[in-house]
């Protein structure tokens, strides 16, 4: 990818930096479209050589490579995440979105420049915590594209329109449906410090196999949901009540007396990650209302943990 401009000028291709500038926005893009990283980064690949797939007189064609890019990209999010419903019949357990470390916006490679664009927007606001991936994952498809592309990226309804293959104005309702969701969905804003400090008591209490401990920081109607994947051993079905879940973990922790359980940032909120021998085997994503942990989502699938053991 290093075709120079004209023959023996030993140029690059000045189109080049300017479309693989666009790798990051796309990234983070597919990311909130898929809940996956793995898929995210196959639907960046598939439009980047569908681009290359095009003669020079084709590309020099498209007035804005960056939103052909864009529009590709999501085209093949829609496509795969119609597919998904049918692929999450077969699947083994709770499906729960790939968990992403510290470095929010994971790509392979550095990010680029420095100028602002929407995937440096977006890490500010929470696109990208497990309880919005959750409930972006309830939506049909085309609600999902309209909302993220719109309320996320800041695309126009008659650009939104243009990839779902619908009218401006269904497009302004699917977005509107997809808001209303998300609003019955969130609970009121826990202070950052305030979720530390639970997720901290937890994992001491978790550590301390204390079981009461974790009863007073759990609500009493949580839910713990695990996702194995069918590849490892992860409880099938939710856990309903923060008893039931406290007594889960405390079996687990005197199931394995190995495990370190580290404090980590999980999808941009605060969260736990546990090792054996060095290596992740779950990572905790954690939703807290008020005063409570509410939700506890345990990604066990080894296939879900990439970014954990490779950062």
């Amino acid at each position: 990818m290093t075709t120079p401009s004209g023959p023996g000028d030993g140029r690059l291709d000045p189109g080049l930096s300017a479309i693989m500038s666009e790798r990051r926005q796309l990234i983070n893009l597919a990311y909130r479209l898929l809940g996956s990283l793995a898929d995210a980064e196959d639907v960046v690949q598939e439009t980047y050589a569908r681009w290359y797939a095009m003669s020079r007189q084709q590309q020099e064609a498209i007035e804005s490579p960056g939103a052909w890019l864009t529009r590709v990209a999501s085209r093949i999010c829609l496509d795969l995440l119609g597919s998904a419903r049918a692929r999450r019949e077969s699947y083994v357990g709770e499906w729960i979105p790939e968990p992403l470390p510290d470095r929010t916006e994971w790509i392979n490679g550095s990010p680029g420049g420095t100028t602002a664009d929407p995937a440096d927007r977006v890490t500010l606001d929470e696109s990208i915590n497990m309880a919005f991936l959750v409930v972006l994952d309830s939506m049909t498809p085309a609600e999902r594209v309209a909302f993220i592309l719109h309320d996320v990226f800041r695309y126009s309804f008659t650009e939104v329109a243009e990839i779902v293959g619908r009218t401006p104005a269904a497009c302004r309702q699917l977005a509107s449906s997809a808001r209303r969701r998300i609003r019955a969905s969130q609970a009121p804003t826990t202070p950052a410090a305030q979720r530390a400090d639970l997720v901290r008591a937890f994992k001491q209490a978790w550590e301390a196999k204390d079981i009461g401990a974790l009863i007073g920081l759990l609500a009493p109607d949580a839910t713990g949901i695990a996702d194995g994947g069918g590849l490892v051993s992860a409880v099938l079905h939710p856990i309903a009540g923060g008893e039931q879940i406290a007594r889960v973990f405390v079996e687990i922790a005197t199931g394995a007396p190995g495990l370190t359980i580290l404090e980590r940032t999980v999808n941009g909120q605060p969260g736990l990650v546990a090792q054996l021998d060095g290596v992740t085997v779950v990572v905790l994503a954690i939703d807290v209302a008020g005063d409570r942990i509410k939700h506890i989502w345990a990604v066990r699938n080894p296939e879900k943990l990439r970014p954990w053991t490779t950062a």
